[in-house]
């Protein structure tokens, strides 16, 4: 175990799966307290069993009502301070602006817009007590460019994007710094669905790794290193930066 997070305590959404565990395993690895918060309590555990003590398990759906002060409640009153919050958790709907039905809509700002806020909100007076603080937003590439058939998704993240820059001017003077990640095609669950549910899914995945220069689609760990910096005090004199992390594809 490294040094580099040594008594920071952290929450990572969305930690059961994808991004959000692959994050919250890195935290833990460079020595932070993480608490792992998503809805699903067995992925959460079995990525809290990989953490060991550390960890700890908060089962909570950060898109309702009120959830958002008891996330942050929680996780102080169980390690007695708090650090660094990566919002992570989202959602992923397919279509133009006329197939995009109301419901998904409302369900992807709901949650990766105004969970956003509402969590990063929260946690603003415990990282004024811990004497500052770093918010790290999971945005997206597709919050820099637009894209076809996400019509919900990519203006949600752009959402995130400005969210997160005026957050960083706002909060800058109190050392609460705040950044975005902004990942291309990750292979996760949420994206798996994508080639999957595809009339052609290998010529869909084809397509995905051809517009990436690299060569091949992005992995979790891909994202995790980032995070970890944007944690730590080395990037102690970042905030309000967005952070593409994509294969090379906004080059393209």
């Amino acid at each position: 175990m490294s040094s580099r997070l040594k008594g920071k305590i952290a929450i990572v959404t969305g930690a059961g799966s994808g991004i959000g565990r692959a994050c919250a395993l890195a935290l833990a690895r460079e020595g932070a307290n993480v608490a792992v918060v998503g809805r699903r309590r067995k992925l959460l555990e079995k990525v809290a069993t990989e953490i060991g003590s550390s960890a700890f398990v908060l089962a909570a759906d950060v898109a309702q009502k009120g959830e958002a002060e008891r996330i942050v409640e929680q996780t102080v009153s169980h390690f007695g301070s708090l650090n660094v919050l990566l919002n992570n958790a989202g959602v992923l709907h397919i279509g133009t602006a006329e197939q995009i039905t109301e419901e998904q809509w409302d369900e992807t700002f709901n949650l990766n817009v105004r969970a956003v806020w509402l969590l990063s909100r929260a946690v603003l007076p415990a990282m004024r007590k811990a004497g500052g603080g770093s918010i790290i937003n999971m945005g997206s590439v597709l919050g820099i460019n637009g894209a076809r058939n996400r019509a919900a998704y990519a203006p949600s993240k752009g959402a995130v994007v400005l969210l997160t820059k005026c957050m960083a001017i706002d909060y800058g003077q109190e050392q609460i710094r705040v950044n975005a990640i902004c990942p291309s095609f990750v292979e996760t669950d949420l994206t798996a669905a994508v080639i999957n549910n595809a009339p052609d899914p290998n010529s869909v995945r084809a397509e995905r790794i051809r517009v990436h220069p690299l060569g091949r689609l992005g992995q979790p760990e891909d994202i995790a290193g980032l995070a970890v910096y944007l944690a730590s005090d080395e990037s102690s004199w970042v905030t309000g930066s967005i952070f593409p992390v994509d294969g090379g594809y906004l080059a393209v």
